[in-house]
Order: C-alpha cells, then sequence, then structure tokens
C-alpha cells in the first residue's frame, strides 16, 4: 500500500485508503485524540456509503478496536452518531448505543462523558413519520460518546468556557444585591466561591451548534467546479470544542472518517498536528479546498489529487505551487 499522504500542510497530512490499513502508519500511543463521524446506520443509502443496521456495530467495533493501541493513555476518542428508525416503524433503533456498550464492556474502553450534539437547522426528518403522519417530532440530537483509553484522559474544562449568562453578570457585579450564600434546598451548599469571575461558564454536555455552512471556501471551490461536496459534513464548531477541551497545542488529532476533513481544518486552525483518513478519491480530492490560499488553483489541485498524486505540499503558498508545476 502507498503510504504517502494525499496531501499536507503546517500541521497534518491527509491520506487516500482504508482506515483499518492506514492505522498501521500510527505509532502505538501517538494519537491524542480520535475524533470522527462514520457514515451512520441509516435505512437510505447514501452515496459516502453506510451500512445497514443489522451488521453497523461489529462494522464500527473493528475500526475501535484498531484505534486503542495508537490512543496516548490520556488520549480520548470522540464518536457522534446519529439516531435512526427501525425499517418500517415509528421505532427507534438502538444501534448506536449498542456501539457505546459494545466498546466499553468488550472492547475495554471507558466512557468519560455522554454529550448532545443540537442542531437547531436541521429538516424535519424523518419523513414518514415527522410530515406525513404527523406522530413524531424531528430528529435534532446526535449522541456523541466521549471515550477515553484509561479513566483519566486529559481535558480541562477551561478551555471551553462560555459567556455567562445575564443574570450571572449581575451577579458578579453586585453579589449582595443577586446573591446570598447559603445552603439550597436542594443539597447544595453555595459558598462564597461562587461569586468569583472565572472568565466563564462550565459549558453543559448539550452543544448547540447550527449546521449552516454556506459560503466557506470549500463550498465556493466546489460550486467554482461544478462538482459535488460531501453531503454529510458536520459543523467546524464540534470538532473545535473537543480539540481545545482535550488536547494542547502540538498534540495529534486523528479523524478515520475524515470526508471533507473538517477536523483536519479545525485542528490546523488550532495549532494541533492532525492526520485524516478517508477511502473516497474525490473527497480527498474536495478536502484540499479547505487548506488552498488561492481558490484559482481549485481546478490544478482537484485533478492532481484526483488522478492519484501523492505528498502534495499545501503547506505554504509558494512551496507548493512549486512542487505542483513540477508534477505536471
Amino acid at each position: 500500500m502507498n503510504h504517502l499522504p494525499a496531501y499536507t500542510t503546517d500541521f497534518g497530512e491527509m491520506y487516500c485508503g482504508d482506515a483499518m490499513e492506514l492505522f498501521d502508519i500510527l505509532d502505538d500511543g501517538s494519537v491524542n485524540l480520535a475524533i470522527t463521524s462514520p457514515p451512520f446506520a441509516l435505512l437510505r443509502k447514501k452515496d459516502y456509503g453506510n451500512k445497514d443496521q443489522d451488521e453497523y456495530v461489529d462494522w464500527l467495533a473493528e475500526f475501535a478496536l484498531k484505534l486503542k493501541p495508537k490512543l496516548a493513555n490520556d488520549g480520548s476518542f470522540v464518536l457522534d452518531l446519529g439516531g435512526a428508525y427501525k425499517k418500517g416503524l415509528p421505532v427507534r433503533s438502538l444501534y448506536n448505543y449498542k456501539v457505546m456498550i459494545k466498546l466499553c464492556e468488550e472492547i475495554g474502553y471507558y466512557l468519560a462523558e455522554e454529550f448532545f450534539w443540537f442542531n437547531p437547522s436541521k429538516l424535519p426528518s424523518p419523513i414518514e413519520w415527522v410530515n406525513k403522519r404527523k406522530i413524531r417530532v424531528k430528529d435534532a440530537v446526535n449522541t456523541v460518546w466521549w471515550f477515553s483509553k484509561t479513566e483519566y484522559p486529559k481535558a480541562n474544562v477551561t478551555n471551553v468556557l462560555v459567556p455567562y449568562s445575564e443574570r450571572m453578570k449581575k451577579l458578579l457585579k453586585d453579589q449582595n444585591k443577586y446573591y446570598s450564600p447559603k445552603e439550597r434546598p436542594s443539597g447544595h451548599d453555595i459558598s462564597l466561591a461562587f461569586g468569583i469571575d472565572n472568565g466563564g461558564a462550565i459549558p453543559s454536555n448539550l452543544l448547540q451548534i447550527p449546521n449552516t455552512e454556506s459560503n466557506s471556501k470549500y463550498l465556493r471551490c466546489c460550486k467554482l467546479l461544478n462538482i459535488k461536496g460531501h453531503p454529510a459534513r458536520f459543523p467546524k464548531g464540534l470538532p473545535e470544542f473537543f480539540i481545545k477541551f482535550l488536547t494542547e497545542p502540538g498534540d495529534l488529532v486523528l479523524d478515520f472518517f475524515a470526508g471533507s476533513n473538517t477536523t483536519g481544518q479545525a485542528a490546523e486552525e488550532l495549532g494541533r498536528r492532525w492526520i485524516s483518513f478517508e477511502i473516497e478519491p474525490h473527497y480527498v480530492a474536495t478536502s484540499s479546498f479547505r487548506f488552498l490560499p488561492d481558490i484559482e488553483k481549485a481546478a490544478e489541485i482537484y485533478t492532481s489529487l484526483l488522478n492519484g498524486t501523492r505528498n502534495l505540499n499545501l503547506s505554504v503558498t509558494t512551496q507548493w505551487m512549486s512542487l505542483f508545476s513540477k508534477r505536471m
């Protein structure tokens, strides 16, 4: 197998191939965070490929098993999974929960915490039960499992603090007016420390991140070339949150179902090293659009990558343009 990356950037490498084979290029204990959104176990077949529900759990578990030795001891594995219904019935599939249980009870991962990604811009679905029969509400939340290799993975919540509420801002400004330390009916003992300004509030495990990308460089390049982009991109805010929360600058982030390589872009912008795997050459080629300083070169880069060019350097304009001209 050709182990050269399709392209490289200042911080990362994108590989075209089967992740089960590409895992072998990684050193054991080298990955600080693996974050990915695999093809879901949906009833309808998608262009990007997805397994049937009855075989999905075992299929995905094979990747998790292959990944585990590659994780650092304090590393994390974050897995985004959308929900699904059973075929022909308004009854939910349990596949995403079966994945979580299998990874913990059979492969030996720990469930550090469960998250829920709420996409407020998601269209009503499934059509049969929501739009036509009107007996279910729209499905707008994905389960996001945060797994770890050991009980104490690297994490720092101060890196992902959110703005204080207006009420909390008033409390911090005048504690005597809005707040008095005492034990609450719930049994919680709220002390004076509650009124200290820590720079922001601790976020909840409900992540409200709209998936409303409309004018990114990626989409502009796809439109310019009149080609189809990846149909199931997650918003950059999702990997950004976990990269900030679970890694430090210089750590290695892996996405082994990279698609359009949103994770690679997020890691690049946050100063983390990254490696991405994607089996479909078209998606590998279009993912390069995220790193091009000049979209006018998109057609040449896309064609070169689709034709099998390897180790194309997108790090610095002069470097990749010089390298590209030599390969043509």
